[in-house]
């Protein structure tokens, strides 16, 4: 082991050395190079949620969307300009849908959109369910939509987890922002499980045996450790960060967390929010946001309200905050890589449409990834270690489950 250690530290200061003797602007060109060459996934990307809020109509194709648009954080261009070639779309269900219902019917009419995009656009996207598919795609230039669901709240009963793996899910976040039937989340403090429910262990044991990723971001830690265990294959945590960076930030994944998810051959894909990133910046938003929450209430406002969108864009601009910036990001995947010792746990997992206006300076949006890589190129990452970021870690992960997939 101490003699792999040695080779491994002599073969980064090479890397590093060989990086060093190229200019500002060649290291730029061959960010955007490998950036272009290799696949490029992301781990999370809120664009069919996004579309749902502002009633998206395919056959409107509402404000340009998803082929070119000002809006939000992805489309076409854009993703062709940063080298994105899969990003999985996120079948986003809110908490709130756990206490009225109609989980399962959210879920499928985002599952459709997504579908409805592609159909509209073959020479674009296309909608994948393995890496081999996604593979194929790559060559023929489309981008890939493989989707993840977040929030098993529609899994209602233990079949709707066949049901979703045969409407293309790849991956569930077993919770969001509170407790519900499968497991404790992060956010919630009730600690209605102490970790995975009965039915929760089930539900982990069937998206094994169906071939869907287990994705461990947004759950307590109870259910982390006892998911991990439970799990044949080994698990994702699709767009979370580095607790070390956040100490009190209990939705990111602590050192124990992130070397255990390693040590069983995981993956965690770095979130982009700047409150994932960087607890300066985390104590600042909160207070700023109940200086607006207290202002809303003066003004009779709900947040939802249009006077109250516009009232935070002006409230935004009085009271600015220094985001987090691309190296920060990768500070965080030098941190995983330290703790793990390869660079084969970590990868991308931005929340692009689902973090606001909170993305780091240099990651505002999909056309950016390269500046990412140009910083790993800085700091010695190889070609190898970036295109295991890019997507290799990921990819061995979901080959794995749905290679042990039963069905």
């Amino acid at each position: 082991m101490k003699l792999l250690t040695t080779l491994l530290a002599g073969l980064f200061v090479l890397s590093l050395s060989a990086q060093a003797q190229k200019s500002d602007e060649e290291l730029r060109q061959l960010a955007d190079k490998i950036a272009h060459k290799y696949i490029l996934t992301d781990g999370h990307v809120d664009l069919p949620y996004r579309l749902k809020i502002k009633n998206f109509r395919l056959e409107r194709q509402y404000l340009g969307i998803p082929i070119s648009t000002t809006e939000g954080d992805f489309d076409y261009e854009r993703a062709k300009k940063g080298g994105l070639s899969a990003p999985f779309m996120s079948v986003y269900i809110p908490s709130s849908y756990q206490q009225t219902g109609g989980a399962k019917q959210l879920a499928d009419s985002l599952i459709t959109m997504v579908k409805g995009i592609a159909k509209a656009h073959p020479d674009k996207f296309g909608v994948v369910t393995t890496p081999q598919q996604a593979d194929a795609n790559f060559k023929k230039g489309i981008i890939s939509f493989p989707m993840g669901m977040e929030n098993g709240a529609p899994l209602e009963k233990l079949s709707d987890v066949g049901y979703f793996r045969q409407q293309g899910i790849s991956y569930v976040t077993l919770t969001h922002g509170k407790d519900n039937h499968i497991c404790d989340s992060s956010y919630d403090s009730t600690f209605t499980h102490k970790g995975l429910s009965a039915y929760g262990r089930e539900v982990v044991k069937e998206m094994n045996r169906v071939g869907i990723m287990v994705d461990v971001s947004h759950i307590s830690d109870d259910a982390f450790y006892q998911a991990v265990e439970l799990s044949s294959v080994p698990v994702i945590a699709s767009h979370s960060s580095c607790r070390y960076f956040t100490p009190t930030f209990k939705r990111n994944m602590s050192d124990d967390m992130i070397k255990l998810l390693g040590k069983k051959g995981g993956v965690i894909q770095i979130n982009f929010g700047s409150s994932f990133l960087d607890e300066n910046y985390r104590k600042q938003a909160e207070v700023l946001q109940g200086k607006f929450m207290a202002l809303l209430k003066e003004k009779g406002l709900k947040f939802s309200d249009p006077a109250a969108q516009e009232l935070l864009k002006q409230f935004q601009k009085e009271n600015p905050v220094l985001f987090a910036d691309v190296e920060t990001v990768a500070d965080h995947i030098d941190h995983v890589v330290k703790l793990t010792g390869s660079t084969q746990n970590v990868g991308i997992g931005s929340d692009f449409d689902g973090v606001g206006d909170s993305l780091p300076t240099g990651l505002k949006d999909v056309s950016q990834y390269p500046n990412l890589i140009y910083v790993l190129l800085k700091r010695g990452y190889s070609e190898n270690d970036i295109a295991n970021i890019m997507y290799k870690n990921v990819w061995r992960v979901w080959s794995k489950t749905v290679a042990n997939a039963k069905m």
